[in-house]
């Protein structure tokens, strides 16, 4: 059985349908059997954003929206904040939220499913995926 943990940028495009996600990537998320999990970080980093004005989203909604997929919300743990300080930092991504998924997806142990780059170069852990090329006008 796969586990799979899709991180933030992942989630909003599964949502919106959005064709940069690529058709292997939701095959992995639509295979039977294949356990979803959204992380709480995930949550954070979009309440945050919104706060600054980055995005519009009724956050609320997208909350009951992971429930309605039958994805499983995956907390923030004390395990995981331990993992954190252990992390490699000349590997790590810059990104807090994105230490904070890897060692999720680690500690768990999850595939991570991501198109960050920085995140793809991190480990075993990570399925990178590459976005699909726009469409030309």
């Amino acid at each position: 059985m796969k586990r799979l943990l899709l991180d933030t940028q992942v989630l909003l495009w599964w949502l919106a349908d959005d064709p940069r996600l690529p058709a292997w990537a939701i095959a992995a998320v639509q295979a039977p059997g294949a356990e979803v999990f959204v992380s709480q970080v995930s949550l954070w980093e979009l309440a945050l954003k919104q706060r600054q004005g980055r995005v519009q989203l009724d956050l609320a909604r997208l909350e009951q929206e992971v429930t309605r997929q039958h994805f499983h919300w995956l907390p923030l743990r004390n395990e995981h904040l331990l993992a954190l300080a252990e992390l490699d930092s000349s590997a790590a991504p810059s990104d807090l939220f994105d230490q904070l998924l890897l060692v999720q997806s680690r500690q768990e142990p999850l595939l991570l499913l991501t198109a960050d780059a920085a995140l793809r170069s991190c480990g075993a852990t990570v399925l990178g995926l590459e976005p699909a090329a726009p469409a030309q006008p």
